[in-house]
């Protein structure tokens, strides 16, 4: 046993000296032999290899690597204009010349090259508008040739960061949900901050399929503070295993009863500018949308009264229980009260507008080895168009059913109603339902949208 203990020992230490010799040996190589063999990596690799230590570093920013890189991938085009063709050939400047660009030059002319061509494709993707929601048609598939997903990084009060990638996502009508879950989640008490940002490979090869361990471009969305969380009014459904909590905007955690610890987390985003929103920040600044200008118009006494466009799809884990558009909305001027325009866009008392819930209605969540249902829960997208059919007011969050203290006064409807009622800074949404026990279903009865006329007038150039 002694004697195959030393063996043993002998062989570990002649494996770490063999590791340590060869690193001495590349770490003793020549610049000029390094720089040969880096000259045969890739982009990616090359990213990757500058990140191993300072010499390193600068020997991975070698503008001549990274020109002859440049060149190969984007050459020059020349218009032949006798022969009307167009001639491609590659840039050649001498080594000197390359040589004299500050250290790292051409890398970084690489890469703003590459996301430049990258973007004009995602763009000609978005470009496309869905008549219904007026929004980009192609959505989904811009968020796939983007390579674009999304991470939730959880601080804790140390200030050590715990970084969760997503494990699965659904594409609704006009938004996404995305799903994280797994059993190494860190203790909910330890935590202080949560940052849900948007992750894209900083350079994108189609021919490889990106890794969370390649080169990645962060993008902050949204910060939730989770000191005091369990303490604040945020839990809007629960089941007999979890508890869930909305956490504004558009964030759901599920908290498990036994030991009050993080199950998963779900969040919805809305279709609108989140290809923008997801990928132009940066991993501590949030992107600020462009001020939208306003149309002025002296004609119309009733401008930005009317003409709005209603789009509403409410879903769960891949349902949809309704989904449908509202065209000719307006508010008359007498419902301007309290600082909002009222939009009655389902009334109580026309039976014909009415609408069903289809399927069984609730917040459908799983983790690695268990799923559920959370009864009267689940997701609403809410698009509202302006009169020249351009995205005004777009949200999507969690939303609650609450039994109403009121009873059905209507004939047709004689069972229990039920109250959702969502606001944010540029509106507000009320909607009553009423369970049909004979058809067991909902039904929505009354549908209100209340903007806030310091949105309508910002937009407009208005007054009201």
């Amino acid at each position: 046993m002694p004697g195959t203990q030393n063996v043993h020992i002998q062989r570990q230490c002649h494996k770490s000296s063999a590791a340590s010799t060869s690193c001495l040996c590349i770490e003793s190589m020549p610049s000029e032999i390094l720089l040969k063999i880096l000259s045969y990596l890739d982009a990616v690799t090359l990213l990757c290899i500058g990140c191993v230590n300072r010499r390193f570093y600068n020997l991975a920013n070698d503008n001549v690597i990274w020109f002859k890189k440049y060149s190969i991938s984007f050459p020059c085009k020349i218009l032949n204009w006798k022969t009307e063709s167009i001639e491609t050939t590659t840039v050649s400047l001498s080594h000197a010349t390359v040589q004299e660009r500050k250290l790292g030059y051409w890398k970084k002319e690489y890469i703003m090259k590459h996301k430049a061509v990258t973007k004009t494709g995602i763009i000609q993707l978005l470009r496309p508008i869905n008549l219904y929601t007026g929004l980009p048609l192609k959505s989904k598939e811009a968020i796939k040739a983007s390579n674009l997903s999304w991470v939730v990084i959880l601080k804790d009060r140390k200030g050590k960061e715990h970084v969760v990638e997503q494990v699965d996502i659904t594409f609704n009508d006009t938004s996404v949900t995305v799903y994280w879950y797994g059993t190494s989640w860190p203790c909910l008490d330890t935590l202080s901050t949560l940052e849900l940002c948007g992750m894209t490979p900083l350079l994108l090869n189609r021919c490889k399929v990106p890794t969370k361990n390649g080169p990645r471009w962060c993008s902050l969305i949204a910060e939730y503070d989770l000191t005091n969380l369990t303490k604040a009014p945020t839990v809007i459904g629960s089941d007999s295993l979890v508890q869930l909590l909305h956490l504004d905007p558009g964030l759901l955690m599920g908290l498990w009863k036994e030991g009050n610890e993080i199950a998963f987390i779900v969040a919805t985003l809305h279709y609108h500018q989140i290809i923008e929103k997801s990928t132009l920040g940066s991993s501590t600044i949030r992107y600020v949308l462009p001020t939208h200008k306003p149309i002025l118009d002296d004609v119309d006494p009733e401008y930005g009264l009317h003409g709005y466009q209603l789009h509403i799809d409410m879903h769960s884990g891949g349902r949809s229980y309704v989904c449908s558009t509202f065209r000719n909305l307006f508010c008359r001027k007498d419902y301007i009260q309290n600082g909002y325009l009222k939009i009655i866009v389902i009334s109580l008392k026309d039976n014909a507008q009415h609408l069903p819930l289809i399927g069984k209605v609730g917040f459908f969540w799983k983790t690695s080895v268990l799923e559920g249902n959370i009864k009267n829960c689940y997701m609403m997208d809410i698009t509202v168009l302006d009169e020249i059919e351009k995205p005004f007011w777009c949200f999507s969050a969690p939303v609650y059913m609450r039994l109403s203290s009121k009873t059905s006064g209507l004939y047709d409807y004689m069972g229990h109603i039920y109250d959702i009622n969502y606001v944010d800074s540029d509106g507000k949404v009320h909607i009553e339902l009423v369970w049909m026990d004979n058809a067991k279903e909902y039904y929505i009865v009354n549908l209100i949208l209340y903007i806030s006329t310091k949105k309508v007038n910002s937009w407009y150039g208005t007054n009201y």
